[in-house]
């Protein structure tokens, strides 16, 4: 098992060609982060007529933007009932409304911008893992149906031939939802916006950014770019001191183990709509198969600086308690990605001064979410209309002893692990 990115080795095509950023200039929206949410809304941006420079620190992809499990999911990680009690009714409303709309917003983009990414549009499953579970599955279909959600649990039979395991006996449905490969997505919202006329460049980290007259000087180690409005989108691996968004987010983990491909005599009756899953555990587990046939399990949690053979006992024993029909699988690579957390479960949108907006706290929904944010903020950069973000602009109390919440997530799910690695939990 080698430690790289499944989804690096498998997009259908390559990384864009781009260079540095080397001179200075001046344009009208300055862009940092070349992930999901920034890629869209530079693309917005530039389909509206803008001229938009985009710099990111590594290359296209290098965050969770191309690292994450690749769900294309309907609104937040948090029920939507949860989320009126969070967020009030009327804010609430707003983001179970766009959010639960996203994963069309990103379908139609693939379509409309031939983004070749393996993407899938049969749904996605929510698996009960045991009788709590059941009850929680059946409190949110009746939230989704209630809002008109295309949602159905799936009881028994129908979810075992959904699923292919006997262990689940309720699943949720969800329609809307789907699967794609993230760094192919990303790439190609990449190449979308270069043929828009967006200038994009890699191996341009953002330095600092300083007030010069009416404008922003966003500086870079080779050169600078001057805009009236910058849009912050570096989210969970936003590190520098100068980047008010560090303040927001707590940073978690998330690491996955991929096999190799799989023949479909084999595992084909495992999830053969090819929807993506995730269970109901407290420490929840991810399922899914690749374009090319392979399993893919991930958990919260660093699998990096973890050793090979503790992460392999892991895949092995929740491999074997949900489809031990596979027999002993070999394990192809692992990798992990970064989650910008927050103590909520929702996401922040803010302007840490004027003519800078910024979000963070994707909270592990990021395709969807950063594609429907870029959308709103091209719009609300060029009317001033904050209607197409899922939640109004705010302002928000940076999070206190931030190293303490990640050091407790962390803490909960090593000890969660170990415990499955030892047969203490199932």
């Amino acid at each position: 098992m080698k430690e790289r990115c499944l989804w690096y080795d498998t997009s259908p095509e390559p990384a864009p060609a781009l260079a540095p950023l080397q001179d200075h200039h001046t344009t009208e929206v300055a862009v940092i982060g070349g992930g999901i949410t920034g890629l869209s809304t530079a693309l917005h941006l530039a389909e509206a007529g803008v001229a938009v420079t985009l710099i990111e620190a590594s290359e296209i992809p290098t965050g969770g933007s191309g690292r994450n499990v690749g769900l294309v999911n309907a609104g937040l990680w948090i029920p939507p009932d949860d989320i009126i009690k969070t967020l009030g009714e009327e804010d609430g409303e707003r983001a179970n409304t766009l959010l639960g709309g996203a994963p069309a917003e990103v379908f139609a983009l693939i379509e409309r911008h031939g983004i070749a990414c393996n993407a899938t549009r049969t749904g996605n499953l929510h698996l009960a893992h045991n009788a709590k579970g059941e009850q929680e599955l059946a409190r949110r279909v009746a939230q989704f149906q209630r809002r008109g959600a295309p949602v159905e649990l799936l009881e028994d039979e129908a979810c075992h031939q959904h699923v292919g395991t006997r262990r689940i006996r309720r699943a949720l449905l969800d329609r809307r939802a789907g699967t794609l490969n993230p760094a192919a997505y990303t790439r190609g919202l990449a190449r979308a916006a270069a043929a828009a006329g967006v200038r994009l460049h890699t191996q341009s980290p953002a330095t600092g950014v300083t007030r010069q007259g009416d404008d922003w000087l966003v500086m870079t180690p080779q050169g600078s770019i001057r805009a009236p409005r910058v849009v912050i989108a570096t989210n969970a691996y936003t590190e520098d001191h100068w980047n008010q968004v560090r303040d927001h987010f707590f940073p978690g983990y998330y690491f996955q183990v991929a096999s190799r491909p799989l023949p479909e005599e084999l595992a084909g009756d495992i999830l053969p709509g090819r929807q993506g899953a995730w269970d109901t555990r407290m420490v929840l587990s991810s399922i899914r198969r690749d374009a090319e046939g392979r399993l893919l399990l991930g958990s919260l949690g660093r699998g990096d600086g973890k050793p090979l053979s503790y992460l392999r006992c892991w895949a092995d024993r929740v491999q074997q308690h949900y489809f031990p029909q596979l027999g002993r699988l070999e394990w192809e690579c692992t990798w992990t990605g970064r989650i910008a957390f927050t103590p909520e479960h929702t996401l922040r949108l803010f302007e840490p001064a004027p003519g800078i907006v910024a979000v963070t706290g994707y909270n592990g929904r990021g395709v969807t979410t950063g594609t429907v944010v870029g959308k709103g903020f091209a719009r609300y950069l060029t009317t001033g209309d904050d209607s197409l973000l899922p939640l109004p602009m705010g302002v928000h109390q940076p999070i206190r002893t931030k190293s303490l919440w990640s050091t407790g997530y962390e803490s909960g799910f090593t000890l969660y692990h170990t415990g499955q690695c030892l047969r203490l939990v199932s």
